[in-house]
């Protein structure tokens, strides 16, 4: 009978890591048309013609707009310069990568160095805000100030994006920023996808030139920012921020998470690295005693409770199918194999070709 027990305690580790993702706040009394024009957006874009007219979009659609939209080009080969301008973005060519700065991070620092604004949002090209998205955002910085991050929901739309699941969770958790505690805790790391930052603050810590070498550069951003006394807070972008990650196929996306996923490993608090291996090894176990035949009956109780679990937890950061929970040992060993290449490479010093580029591993 402990077997059971040692489950049901791993199962509680799924809640405790990942417990509560606290929402943006909704529409408040604030004067959002005029924190706007204090707001500079920063896009950092190589190869990003096919989903900067999404962004783009959403950014004309929101009732308010920034003071300026800055696209900043870093050696596109397509037409990401024609389509930032036909949406009405300045567009600035990032000048030739330097040795020992990744082609994002500088694209961030030279964005930044353009921007007029008060505060600076950095956003990933594959994003988009939903209606309302933008004031409300506005309107939770506003209240807090320092330093923001939305983890934007993912719209899952084929099959093989079914396999992101457990990477889009862990991802979160890595964070610190949406366990039971909620807010009595600082996040330990910042997500990529939207980081919206006082300007005064991002210079006081070097901005992203104190971290141009790293892929990861939310988490390691996020320390230096704790450091400096910043406040740093996250919420989630449910009805507000979506995102769509590797929709070009499988070897996209298997080579996205390999590219930097075993980095971010290093960077998560102890605390949570437990609690995430307690709940692995809780969801393994769970389908592994499906294959024994005494207790079966008991055992497929412990598989849905896990299931069901998993597929509640998927909700909150995605829209992922059902049968994704339901069949949930797939997605796990195409999260264990991945996450074994991606440290493979890390500890091997090994590359992956990213966007033309040579990325090698932290």
């Amino acid at each position: 009978m402990m077997l059971p027990v040692i489950l049901g305690v791993f199962w509680l580790a799924g809640w405790l890591m990942l417990g509560r993702i606290k929402p943006c706040r909704a529409m408040a009394a604030v004067p959002t048309a005029t924190l706007a024009q204090k707001l500079s957006i920063i896009i950092p874009s190589r190869n990003e013609e096919k989903n900067l007219p999404r962004l783009l979009a959403s950014l004309q659609r929101q009732p308010v707009h920034a003071r300026e939209i800055i696209v900043v080009n870093d050696a596109s080969t397509d037409r990401t310069v024609a389509v930032a301008r036909e949406f009405g973005a300045t567009v600035r060519d990032a000048p030739p990568l330097p040795d020992g700065w990744r082609g994002k991070t500088w694209a961030c620092q030279h964005g930044a160095a353009e921007a007029k604004g008060e505060w600076l949002l950095f956003l990933d090209a594959d994003t988009w805000f939903e209606a309302d998205g933008l004031p409300r955002v506005l309107a939770e910085f506003h209240d807090g100030g320092g330093a923001l991050s939305v983890a934007p929901l993912h719209r899952v739309r084929a099959l093989h994006e079914q396999f992101s699941a457990f990477f889009n969770l862990i991802m979160l958790t890595g964070t610190g920023a949406f366990t039971v505690l909620g807010d009595r805790l600082t996040p330990r790391g910042l997500l990529g996808q939207f980081l919206l930052i006082e300007a005064a603050a991002y210079a006081r810590v070097g901005g992203h030139r104190e971290v141009r070498g790293q892929i990861l550069e939310n988490f390691w951003l996020a320390e230096k920012l704790r450091a400096a006394g910043v406040p740093l807070r996250c919420c989630g972008g449910e009805n507000v921020f979506s995102f769509r990650m590797y929709p070009s196929g499988w070897m996209e996306m298997t080579e996205g998470w390999v590219k930097g996923f075993a980095a971010g490993a290093g960077k998560t608090p102890l605390p949570l690295v437990l609690l995430v291996t307690a709940w692995l090894s809780g969801l393994i176990m769970a389908a592994a005693c499906l294959l024994l035949v005494k207790n079966f009956a008991l055992h497929v109780l412990i598989y849905a409770l896990y299931a069901a679990q998993f597929g509640w937890l998927l909700r909150r950061v995605g829209t992922f199918h059902w049968l994704t929970a339901l069949l949930y040992p797939l997605p796990l060993a195409f999260y264990f194999s991945t996450f074994t290449r991606s440290a493979w490479r890390a500890t091997r010093k090994k590359s992956v070709t990213w966007k033309g580029r040579q990325i090698h591993a932290d």
